[in-house]
């Protein structure tokens, strides 16, 4: 089957913005074009495609057909600037799944080195975030090694290191007599949301058993590091982003020496792996420079 490349603009500038109106004003069209062109694609695959709504959602299907017509973008974007066609080639959109770690240390000065590239990001923990490319739903993902898959290119990142953070009064507090079984099940920790393993993880590590202690549930890198400095709690924060505060006595490591390093892989998709060739490649180098080597 082929698709209209009007129609798939239109679906794809709905998803983007949440509305028709917005879409319409991106593809410089009425808004009674954009609703044209969605009926007369929701008849040609028998599906509905739009939720309507505000914002405007996507039913699976069309989810599928977007993330189609982004690869579409990639690839065309890709043999545009190999054969020279254009001094000025539009920029191609790339949906790709990081966690909210790799966003708040790296991932940033990774998008920062690629020209003509916008980038939809999703953000998951990188235990889930494999799963994003198995349903096809992103171009790329950055997962918890080992977990590679089939059909994609593997490159590993090195491991991200975490350290178990809280301020000196919470330490003096909570575990005043050590860290033990016991009063870790009575500090309350920090987790970033359901998904989240890196504590209990942690714990058991040192322990030898599992424990459910109190919790706070915080979706934010830079709250965690804040609500561990306020003494809310403690939790597993990356080194790279805790470095300052330990060096200056705001944060304490609950077990000195004692860190967890999570091994993360970039994984893209083999048929758009050529089109992303230069983001790999800054992915890559700027993992390099806070990432330690993994085990």
């Amino acid at each position: 089957m082929r698709f209209d490349p009007h129609q798939l603009s239109a679906l794809s500038a709905i998803l983007r913005h949440g509305s028709f109106e917005a879409a319409a004003s991106e593809l410089a069209v009425t808004p009674s074009a954009i609703s044209q062109r969605i009926k007369a694609l929701e008849d040609r695959v028998g599906a509905s495609l739009i939720q309507r709504g505000n914002p405007c959602s996507g039913t699976p299907t069309g989810l599928r057909i977007a993330r189609h017509a982004e690869d579409i973008g990639l690839l065309e974007a890709q043999l545009t600037r190999e054969l020279a066609l254009e001094t000025s080639p539009g920029a191609a959109r790339v949906r790709i799944a990081v966690t909210a770690d790799s966003l708040a240390t790296w991932f940033i000065d990774a998008m920062a080195k690629v020209d003509g590239m916008l980038f939809d990001l999703v953000i998951d923990n990188q235990d889930y975030s494999a799963a994003w490319l198995r349903r096809g739903e992103v171009s790329a993902a950055i997962s918890v090694g080992g977990h590679a898959v089939s059909g994609c290119d593997t490159f590993s990142l090195g491991s991200l290191r975490y350290l178990p953070t809280a301020s000196p009064d919470f330490i003096r507090k909570w575990f005043a007599v050590g860290v033990t079984p016991v009063t870790l099940a009575k500090a309350p920790c920090l987790i970033f949301n359901p998904k989240d393993k890196l504590q209990s993880t942690w714990i058991e590590a040192q322990t030898g058993t599992r424990i459910s202690p109190p919790s706070h549930f915080l979706p934010s890198s830079q709250g965690f590091v804040d609500a561990a400095i306020a003494g809310v709690g403690w939790g597993m924060n990356p080194e790279v982003l805790v470095r300052p505060m330990l060096e200056d006595g705001r944060l304490c490591e609950l077990v000195p020496g004692k860190p967890l390093d999570i091994p993360l892989t970039w994984q893209v998709g083999r048929i758009l792996a050529p089109a992303l060739t230069s983001l790999t490649r800054a992915v890559r180098q700027a993992a390099a420079q806070i990432m330690v080597p993994s085990e």
